[in-house]
């Protein structure tokens, strides 16, 4: 067993799901703004990852020669095209003529779960890691 491979594959399964973490963060903290710096409205976004492979999932459980994992990767970061949440609030600044503010179309419910989520996956990447870590060690007591 390659110990440093899976040591990269659990690295980068951590990267990828701390961008997602940050990612939704950043929706979190949007959720309330009515424009971004860009005079825009303020849309959420999504990371969207991989698996650094150069064969198919079947291939590599059949054991096909050559086929071999190289872990995750982040693809890339989408907006989604949500609708606004319009709310009646009249002497705000940016409430239109009628008196609804446009805030962006992040649903803090399902931004928490991403998070928990994207949190569970990288507690089992780093299980994984303690895991082969583990083993090396191990392996290493065996043959000393």
């Amino acid at each position: 067993m390659d110990y440093l491979q899976a040591f990269a594959i659990s690295a980068s399964g951590m990267a990828v799901e701390k961008a997602r973490v940050d990612l939704t963060a950043v929706n979190l903290a949007n959720a309330q703004s009515t424009r971004s710096a860009d005079g825009i409205g303020v849309r959420p976004l999504r990371l969207v990852s991989a698996a650094r492979s150069g064969t198919d999932f079947p291939a590599l459980l059949a054991g096909a020669a050559g086929a071999s994992l190289q872990g995750a990767q982040i693809v890339s970061i989408t907006t989604l095209a949500t609708p606004p949440r319009l709310v009646f609030e009249p002497g705000h600044p940016d409430a239109d003529e009628n008196g609804f503010v446009a805030y962006p179309g992040i649903n803090p419910v399902a931004e928490m779960i991403n998070m928990l989520t994207a949190v569970r996956a990288y507690e089992a990447d780093v299980a994984a890691l303690n895991a082969a870590k583990a083993m090396a060690l191990r392996t290493l007591q065996i043959g000393g």
